[in-house]
């Protein structure tokens, strides 16, 4: 690839004080202490990720140089995230904004009018209608690439787990595990298919890649997605997807039905028939995982071609210097 100016990347998580002045710091360090360190989240995760893709590609670039940016007001800075991170920014100074920005854009609707972004970027389509309507013609759909050397299939011979449940449901949970996750588990328990269970939150992403080592199979339950990059992380390691996508509305809480009503939404905005097969709620669950098991068996899947054909670290990276190169100009 052509010598190109290094580009001006921006990523910070927020770490707020919660007691006292300044405590963020010696919580900092006992977190670290007790905890090891913090564990990358998905935001995060397309910040390293992108960073990975130049570094395969060659391109340079400025982690977090606030300085330069200070002294170089009219440079192009590329802010992945999060959307404090414009404060540290020279009011005047060009952005590509994005993917790990607000939640909704009514968190900011004025933004675009208070400062010179140039594009605001979103990981999926759905999530472009949605952000389309408070911020027409200025956003872009690009999604994080996948580490495609590291979640890569498994070379055991026999894969100790049939079945691994990802269980990211958040709201309306009692309801859900009666109606899908407790007779699935009966149905699963007289197959006699091997069992284990990750619950969002609570794992740290080693146990995640094991995992995709050893399972033949991932049940992936989430309300919905903007990428959904653990999903795709099992799809590179060719790990087929029995996912629950119900559509319907947006439903958090923080902004739905009151404030938005954007649908239909999906837990799996990047899918074709390779990745697995898909049911919508408890009343097809056994009968879809009947169809999916058949394909499972039959080796009839193939979900790491759909990830390597599109979402690479290097075609990822790709991607976003061609919008760099679009937008960035003066």
């Amino acid at each position: 690839m052509p010598s190109r100016a290094p580009l001006n990347l921006f990523y910070e998580e927020p770490d707020a004080d919660r007691w006292a002045p300044f405590d963020r710091y010696p919580r900092r360090m006992v977190r670290w202490a007790l905890r090891g360190p913090k564990p990358p989240g998905g935001t995060m995760r397309v910040y390293l990720n992108l960073c990975m893709g130049l570094d395969r590609l060659g391109v340079p670039y400025r982690a977090n140089d606030y300085a330069h940016i200070r002294r170089h007001p009219h440079e192009l800075a590329c802010v992945i995230g999060q959307p404090y991170v414009l404060s540290k920014i020279p009011q005047e100074t060009p952005i590509l904004f994005g993917t790990s920005i607000y939640n909704h854009p009514s968190d900011d609707p004025d933004l675009l009018r208070r400062r010179p972004i140039r594009r605001v970027l979103v990981p999926s389509p759905w999530v472009e209608r949605m952000f389309s309507t408070v911020w027409p013609g200025a956003v872009s759909i690009w999604p994080s690439g996948i580490d495609t050397e590291r979640w890569s299939p498994s070379r055991r011979a026999n894969k100790d787990v049939d079945v691994l449940i990802y269980d990211k449901i958040a709201r309306h949970r009692d309801r859900y595990l009666r109606s899908i996750v407790e007779p699935l588990l009966a149905e699963l328990r007289r197959r006699r298919l091997s069992v284990e269970v990750l619950r969002y939150g609570f794992y740290r992403d080693e146990q995640l890649h094991d995992l995709s080592r050893r399972s033949r199979s991932m049940v992936y339950l989430s309300h919905h997605e903007t990428q959904g990059i653990a999903a795709q992380q099992m799809l590179a390691s060719d790990v087929p997807l029995f996912a629950w996508d119900q559509g319907g509305l947006w439903k958090d809480p923080k902004y739905a039905p009151h404030l938005v009503r954007v649908g239909p939404v999906t837990s799996v905005p990047y899918w074709d028939e390779r990745c697995g097969l898909k049911f919508r709620n408890g009343g097809d669950v056994l009968r879809q995982f009947d169809r999916f098991w058949f394909g499972v068996e039959a080796d009839m899947y193939a979900p790491r071609e759909m990830i390597v054909e599109r979402f690479t670290l290097e075609n990822q990276a790709v991607a976003y210097l061609a919008l760099v190169d679009t937008y960035g100009g003066v």
